[in-house]
């Protein structure tokens, strides 16, 4: 561990790699480990990017020309790439390196695809450790490229400190920009593949969407002109160097008005809840829990019990708690 520890804080990629294979793993033994490793990390933070997206918006494409942009400035990107498993076998084609085959080889850069395995939300059960972990070892940028499937897709914002929408052009109108859900979420609106034939298009799409967030209520969190649209292209690298200044100057703006501290302290609230409940589901899987279980389930089968007496019932004794 302390080997593990002192190689990741160092930047090692290897070293940061067979870290998040650890915090990834489900065996008891591997979770205990990382734990401590968690525990022991260094205090360090670097701005933290959600990139979602309906499939085929080219959000591999815009994260290797932007995280390359980056890394020529001088910064050290990250990029937690989700792929979906499939609901029969469970597998993930993992292939986010072979899409970003340039960014991958750029030593400045980190790239990790992992599993969404059974998680909602487009990331992953171990997302927001792995982002821990890229902090570490020493990244200023960490992209979280979310599953890309739609509006619901809004648990990335839970761990992140911006949360970017990548849309293609055409794809809808003001109407359509004015839904709930992952929108309202958004702090910046990209429109990529804003070139070539496409860029009246790609235009007339940012008009739209700027003219539905002006009708989405002012959050706290966003200064004037706050969330805001705009066309970039990831093919050409247009637009990408002022992408990166509005996220900037959005990021310092809520760190000068105290913001960002605040988000992130109840970003690691709602993480301690959401490990409690998964800490509790876990204890069902234990042979005695299951067999308790059993007796309950039939209990309430025959009659004999309501579900909400059962279910209090098999609380308490997990938790040891009465009701």
């Amino acid at each position: 561990m302390d080997d593990l520890l002192e190689k990741l804080v160092s930047g090692d990629r290897r070293a940061l790699s067979r870290a998040i294979t650890l915090i990834e793993s489900t065996r008891p033994d591997h979770r205990k480990r990382a734990i401590e490793l968690l525990a022991r990390l260094p205090d360090r933070q670097a701005l933290r990017i959600g990139l979602s997206g309906t499939p085929g918006v080219g959000k591999s494409t815009f994260i290797e020309a932007f995280g390359g942009m980056l890394t020529q400035g001088g910064m050290k990107v990250a990029v937690l790439a989700v792929d979906p498993s499939s609901a029969r076998s469970g597998g993930s084609i993992l292939g986010d390196k072979t899409r970003m085959e340039t960014l991958a080889r750029n030593p400045d850069a980190f790239i990790r695809p992992s599993p969404s395995r059974t998680e909602l939300g487009g990331v992953a059960r171990r997302t927001r450790e792995a982002i821990r972990l890229c902090e570490a070892a020493g990244y200023d940028v960490v992209l979280i490229e979310t599953v890309g499937v739609g509006q619901s897709e809004t648990l990335v914002s839970e761990m992140t400190d911006l949360f970017v929408l990548l849309l293609a052009p055409a794809g809808g109108d003001e109407l359509q920009g004015v839904k709930r859900g992952i929108m309202e979420m958004a702090d910046l609106i990209l429109v990529n593949k804003a070139d070539g034939d496409l860029l009246a298009t790609a235009r007339r799409t940012v008009a739209d969407y700027a003219g539905a967030l002006r009708l989405l209520r002012k959050r706290p969190q966003d200064p004037e002109g706050f969330p805001k649209a705009l066309p970039v292209s990831a093919a050409s690298g247009d637009g990408l160097q002022r992408a990166w200044e509005e996220m900037s100057a959005l990021a310092e703006w809520r760190r000068q008005q105290g913001h960002f501290d605040a988000n992130r302290a109840a970003q690691a609230r709602h993480w301690f809840m959401a490990e409690l409940r998964a800490g509790l589901l876990a204890r069902l899987d234990r042979p005695d829990a299951k067999a308790q279980l059993q007796q309950l389930g039939d209990a309430v089968a025959s009659g004999d019990l309501p579900p909400g007496v059962a279910a209090a019932r098999m609380l308490e004794q997990l938790t040891g708690l009465p009701e």
